[in-house]
Order: structure tokens, then C-alpha cells, then sequence
């Protein structure tokens, strides 16, 4: 009886063994696709060259943050977008969702209604999203050390307040509905601080220092850098339609198109040092 009863109990045991030891690897695979994911979400924010420098504490002109926080729906605006066979991410069309109210009665059997709420851009779909550090030529400094005898020190200074503007690459219907799905898009993929216009003020400086040697002139060229967002946007015409009880949002004639766009990466700049013999 006695070896009976040992044997049931390292059965039990053994089970147990292994139970934990299924539960120890389920939990190391959860951790392992957590830490995929992270590294995936990761490797998707793009790397920034050592040539481009961050100058939110040097710039002479303090450009207004440009964080566009998510819109919430409230409830009543989230089942109407669940209810959407079109996805919608517009944040002006979920902000008027918002806004409306729309009471139910306990009579309203055979109660039917349309509301048409016009024609809008429902989502956007980005495609591509690439950097260029060299967008636009904003500033040179220059010096001429053709007679010098030892090496010349220079560093950054902008000489003049440089408005840099990016936009659309193409006139489009609600062009200003697209641009704040498409800077949300590019921030969230980029993980940098973009607007539609940004400014280098003057006398902005950087003391990164570039040596300029005899004989030579030298060229500090500083570039504003930019996003180039490509994707697709989707347009529909949208219904609210209640029925008895029921209130679903109903989407008709929906048409896509292809956009890009150019977005500004504020309060960074990149620069290009370069020597010669003779002017250029």
C-alpha cells in the first residue's frame, strides 16, 4: 500500500514538473515576442546621421510644439466608427462625432433616419517614409585662409531668420485634413518632432568647431532636413443612419488617391564642411 502510495505521489509530482516547465517556456516565449515587438517598434524610428545636429536649445526663434495629441472618440463616437465598413482616422470627422448627440427613446420602432455629413477624407495609408537631411540650403559660412599659416577655427552661425515650409506635393480635395493625417502618420513612424513650417532664427549658433586648413577656404553649408511622406487617402461620402435603436455610420462612393508630401523636421539642422582651393 505504502509503495503504492509512493508511487501516485511521484506521478504527481512529475506532472506538476512538467506543467511548470510548459508554463516556464510559454512565459519565455511571451517575453521573447514582447522584446521582438519592442525591437520591431524600434527599428522602425529613423536613425539620425551624425551630420545632423538638434538645435532646440541654440535657435533664436522658438517654434510653437507641434505634439498632436489622439483624439479620444466617446463612446457613442466609437461604435459609430466600429460600425463603419471604411476605416476612419480623421480627426476633424471624429471631433464632430463627438460633438453629436443623439437620443434614444423606446418608441422609436418604424423611426428611420439619414443625415448626410458631406464628403471626407476618411484615412490615410502611408507607403513610404524617407528622410532627407540636405531639404533646403538655409545658410553658409565661409572663411578664406588662403594666406593664413596655421589652421582656421570656424562654427556655425545662421546669418539670417530662414521660414523653411514643406506641403503637398499635389492639389487635393481637404488638403488640410490630409496634412494632419499625414504628419500624424510621419511622427509616428519617425519618432521626430515634424511641422509644415519651421523657423531658424538668426544669429542661431553651434559651437561644433571645423578647422579650415592653410592655404584653404572653407564652406559650413547648414540644411534644414525634411520627411517625404508618400501614401494613399481615402475619400467617402458619410451617412449617419438611425433605425429604431440603431445608429451606424454608412460610407458611399468611396474613392482613393495617391499624395506625398514634404514635412520640415524642426529644430534640427544638418550641416557639410568642405575646403578648397579656389572659390566657389
Amino acid at each position: 500500500m505504502k509503495k503504492r502510495l509512493l508511487s501516485i505521489v511521484s506521478a504527481l509530482l512529475i506532472i506538476m514538473s512538467l506543467q511548470t516547465s510548459v508554463m516556464a517556456e510559454k512565459t519565455e516565449e511571451k517575453a521573447e515576442k514582447t522584446e521582438e515587438k519592442a525591437e520591431k517598434k524600434e527599428s522602425k524610428a529613423i536613425s539620425i546621421p551624425s551630420s545632423v545636429l538638434n538645435i532646440t536649445k541654440e535657435n533664436t526663434y522658438p517654434n510653437p510644439d507641434q505634439d498632436m495629441p489622439t483624439l479620444q472618440p466617446s463612446d457613442l463616437t466609437q461604435k459609430l466608427i466600429d460600425s463603419s465598413k471604411v476605416k476612419i482616422e480623421n480627426p476633424d470627422l471624429i471631433r464632430m462625432l463627438n460633438e453629436t448627440t443623439v437620443n434614444s427613446t423606446p418608441f422609436a420602432i418604424g423611426y428611420k433616419a439619414v443625415v448626410y455629413l458631406g464628403q471626407w477624407p476618411l484615412n490615410y495609408e502611408s507607403t513610404e517614409t524617407a528622410p532627407n537631411w540636405e531639404y533646403q540650403k538655409i545658410n553658409t559660412n565661409y572663411f578664406d585662409n588662403r594666406g593664413g599659416k596655421a589652421p582656421y577655427q570656424i562654427h556655425f552661425v545662421q546669418e539670417a531668420q530662414k521660414v523653411v515650409k514643406g506641403g503637398l506635393t499635389a492639389k487635393i480635395p481637404n488638403s488640410e485634413d490630409v496634412k494632419k493625417m499625414m504628419l500624424l502618420k510621419a511622427t509616428e513612424k519617425t519618432g521626430l518632432s515634424l511641422a509644415f513650417e519651421t523657423i531658424i532664427g538668426g544669429g542661431t549658433k553651434k559651437d561644433n568647431v571645423y578647422n579650415i586648413p592653410p592655404k584653404r577656404l572653407g564652406y559650413l553649408y547648414g540644411y534644414a532636413p525634411a520627411i517625404n511622406e508618400k501614401g494613399k487617402v481615402t475619400y467617402g461620402e458619410v451617412y449617419l443612419m438611425l433605425k429604431g435603436n440603431k445608429k451606424v455610420i454608412v460610407v458611399k462612393n468611396v474613392t482613393s488617391q495617391g499624395i506625398g508630401a514634404w514635412i520640415p523636421v524642426q529644430d534640427h539642422m544638418s550641416f557639410g564642411f568642405m575646403v578648397s582651393e579656389r572659390p566657389r
